[in-house]
């Protein structure tokens, strides 16, 4: 046990790392004209600046910290732990990016987790054995023989399940690729410009043909509250609980909740090294996938550059965007400006708000940024130990490398937790996802140590009507803690450090409006043709010259890079035009 625990809360005089890309600091000229500006590098703003640059166009970069990467960062918190300090795992990166912008030859390397789940439950163990558990992987016997612990007739139905959903994801993924329908150029317009755009609605058709028969269950699917569906398949409730995770991870709602079901879809959509619905971790953290893509814009001649804070869009007297003021003064002129900031951010804090109608701006206002997630980074000096699976001697099992779920007995335990946040309160007995990279990772952490991701529901942006307090920080990670020592005994006393993000934190550090990770509730009201507002999911804004391509946008949810090859492919096609 070290002599001393650290404790942050949300602090950010913390270490970046991959410093190789921070080339051109608070100390590098900026130009002061260029094509392009992109207002944060966030791993959406850097893949829209390597295709911007790509396509021919005079491309930088503005990140407002130290360190690139936006929610996708890795920072040393404390003294050798390396931490991705926000965003946890890899899936949702699309492999068109990927290959466009080479960016295993960058440096991406990724680790592939099997098995990746891990429930243990507590409970006393049956003559002299350990709790059950539920491990999950890529062996469909392995799997079978896990869930028969609960329920044999689960165990069979298992297979049909996932194979019933990947046809549904299957079909859908031309989707996450394509802009939405352009609704206004088809139906507005000359002639040749509605023909354009109905070449907008070639992915919906291969969708709706490659779906078939499936399309009645994947508008179920679409609208269902998760539960719904998961009885429909199970019955029993640590795999459905297990389950039910997907369909809340990161958003303010319950599995009961019409349209959960669809957040439970958007999160098996991943693939990872061709291997379909796989997450995995970085070497090096997540800040190494910003770093990868960073270093392909810059070897196309986009320039990058950190400590930039932007402190408004620049207008034109024709009032079309004509690049920004930094909040220094310092004003850098372009022919378009791209961020990636979240829309609340962009037009509440970033345009000048005399350039907006009223009406633009209450739509602006009602979009939904409610967040249930505070992360709580861990340093320990000793692998958690969990009943339910012990291993000897600090070594590892095949289930430290996956997304451990504490907490998630039954769907009631989280429909509880959630409904506490609801009412203002922190829950007293969070959801729990754990996760350990450096059990695969060994780059993390010190010989012997290792770093513990926890991303826990439900917590309130504001408790009970008023403001997060250190106590009240100290005091949730604390219950937290208390949880996680009930299945893990030993991992109080492990705690080298821990850095608290509540939603607030979350917000004020990374740019996260209300704490939400996917810059905007991932709800039906918001989605595809409504994201981030029914009429501005083209990638465009009123104003002219000014685009969005951060996860506000369609796709959004983390789906890495999509906003910004879209966003970039908008401007470049307007500049022709």
């Amino acid at each position: 046990m070290a002599a001393a625990m650290w404790t942050r809360r949300g602090r950010s005089s913390v270490t970046s790392v991959g410093k190789v890309i921070r080339s051109k600091s608070s100390h590098s000229a900026v130009k002061s004209q260029y094509d392009a500006l992109v207002i944060g590098g966030g791993h959406n703003g850097l893949v829209a600046a390597a295709y911007l640059q790509k396509g021919g166009l005079k491309t930088a970069v503005l990140e407002r910290r130290h360190v690139l990467g936006g929610a996708a960062v890795t920072e040393e918190i404390f003294p050798g732990f390396h931490f991705s300090r926000c965003s946890y795992l890899l899936s949702l990166l699309r492999p068109r990016i990927s290959a466009d912008l080479e960016l295993k030859k960058h440096g991406l390397k990724v680790y592939m987790r099997d098995p990746y789940s891990f429930t243990p439950m507590l409970e006393e163990g049956v003559n002299g054995a350990p709790p059950r558990s539920l491990t999950l992987g890529s062996d469909l016997t392995m799997n079978q023989k896990e869930i028969g612990k609960f329920s044999q007739k689960d165990a069979k139905s298992f297979q049909d399940f996932a194979a019933h959903l990947n046809k549904i994801v299957e079909a859908i993924h031309p989707l996450l690729d394509a802009p939405p329908v352009d609704i206004l150029g088809i139906t507005a317009g000359s002639l040749r410009k509605r023909l354009g755009a109905a070449t907008t609605l070639l992915p919906v058709i291969k969708c709706g043909l490659q779906l078939g028969r499936n399309i009645p269950a994947f508008y179920e699917v679409l609208t269902a509250p998760a539960t719904k569906i998961l009885n429909q398949w199970f019955e029993s409730e640590p795999l459905k609980a297990t389950l039910a995770t997907d369909a809340v991870i990161g958003v303010m709602t319950s599995s009961n909740n019409t349209g959960s079901g669809y957040v439970l879809l958007h999160h098996v959509m991943g693939e990872l090294e061709k291997a379909k619905g796989a997450w995995g971790y970085v070497e090096g953290g997540m800040g190494s996938v910003s770093q990868a893509i960073a270093r392909a814009a810059q070897s196309y001649g986009a320039e990058i550059f950190t400590e930039k804070d932007v402190g408004h869009v620049l207008l034109g007297s024709d009032g079309a965007a004509r690049g920004v003021v930094l909040k220094d003064g310092t004003e850098i002129h372009s022919k378009v400006v791209l961020s990636n900031a979240t829309p609340h951010v962009t037009f509440k804090n970033l345009t000048p708000q005399a350039a907006l109608s009223p009406e633009f701006i209450k739509a602006v206002d009602q979009i939904d940024y409610t967040s249930p997630v505070t992360k709580i980074n861990v340093a320990v000096d000793k692998l958690p130990n969990f009943l339910a699976s012990p291993t000897a001697d600090n070594n590892p099992g095949p289930h430290h490398q996956s997304s451990i779920h504490l907490n998630c007995e039954s769907t009631e335990v989280l429909e509880t937790a959630y409904r506490q946040a609801m009412n203002g309160r922190p829950s007293d007995r969070p959801m729990v996802e754990m996760t350990i990279p450096s059990v695969l990772d060994p780059t993390l952490a010190p010989p012997g140590c290792h770093v513990v991701s926890l991303f826990t529901q439900f917590t309130p942006f504001y408790i009970e009507g008023r403001e997060w307090t250190a106590k009240d920080r100290e005091s949730f990670a604390d219950t937290v803690f208390d949880w996680v020592e009930k299945y893990a005994p030993g991992f109080k006393r492990s705690v080298v450090g821990r850095d608290i993000l509540t939603p607030p934190d979350l917000e004020r550090i990374f740019g996260l409006t209300g704490g939400n990770i996917f810059h905007g509730s991932m709800s039906l009201d918001q989605l595809y043709l409504a994201r981030p507002l029914p009429f501005l999911s083209d990638y465009r804004s009123p104003i002219k010259g000014l685009y969005l391509c951060g996860s506000g946008c369609h796709p959004g949810g983390g789906v890495m890079g999509t906003p910004g090859m879209n966003a970039a492919r908008a401007v470049i096609a307007d500049l022709k035009t």
